[in-house]
């Protein structure tokens, strides 16, 4: 009892309550994992479903790894980036920015009559950079991880006579939830551990 109250209040309310919400988050992550396995394990089964047949309107990730069908009737810009083949060698995924849609709902962008949600159309692999012209036209292909909580179309079969890119694989998305729980859970355990030597050293010079 005297120890507890030769305790420094304020600083001991502080370190516990950081403590509370380094554990509060350590278990947060714990929960999304378990979000993420289930997420995955959808993904895993979703090349089974019927083919989807795309018109613009819809870039949404419970999408992700499903086959699609759809139509570029407008094409603004592309560009390349690195990115392997079907074989797992490196070289340069080619992309375009594909418009689905002719009829354009309220608030949609709108460019030479065509508009709709753009959706990032990788069209195939080359080894080396070079030119591609693709005008458009029908297309296959999956859906797959873009950046961040983007989007994009992975062709299959590849247009504009490029190689077949790295098909997308539920397996390659990351699940690091349970290591940043860990971290959680160390930085806690830290913080006291840190924090109960201060006072220890403390109390002995009182």
């Amino acid at each position: 009892m005297n120890f507890l109250k030769r305790l420094p209040i304020l600083p001991t309310l502080l370190v516990l309550i950081a403590v509370a919400v380094m554990l509060r988050l350590g278990f947060w992550q714990i929960d999304r994992m378990h979000q993420k396995d289930a997420m995955v394990a959808q993904y895993a089964v979703a090349d089974k479903e019927p083919v989807f047949q795309y018109d613009g309107t819809l870039n949404d990730r419970k999408m992700l790894f499903r086959r699609v069908e759809g139509r570029c009737r407008m094409i603004e810009g592309g560009g390349m980036v690195a990115g392997r083949n079907a074989k797992g060698e490196t070289g340069w995924a080619h992309t375009v920015n594909c418009f689905a849609m002719t009829r354009v709902p309220p608030n949609e962008t709108v460019i030479d009559g065509y508009g709709g949600s753009q959706v990032l159309l990788v069209i195939g692999w080359s080894r080396e950079p070079r030119e591609v012209s693709w005008a458009g036209g029908s297309y296959s292909g999956v859906f797959a991880p873009g950046v961040g909580d983007t989007v994009r179309i992975i062709a299959d079969p590849p247009l504009a006579g490029l190689e077949a890119n790295a098909r997308p694989d539920p397996a390659n998305v990351p699940n690091n939830h349970w290591s940043y729980a860990v971290q959680w859970f160390l930085f806690a355990l830290t913080a006291l551990v840190i924090y109960g030597l201060a006072v220890r050293k403390r109390l002995k010079q009182d």
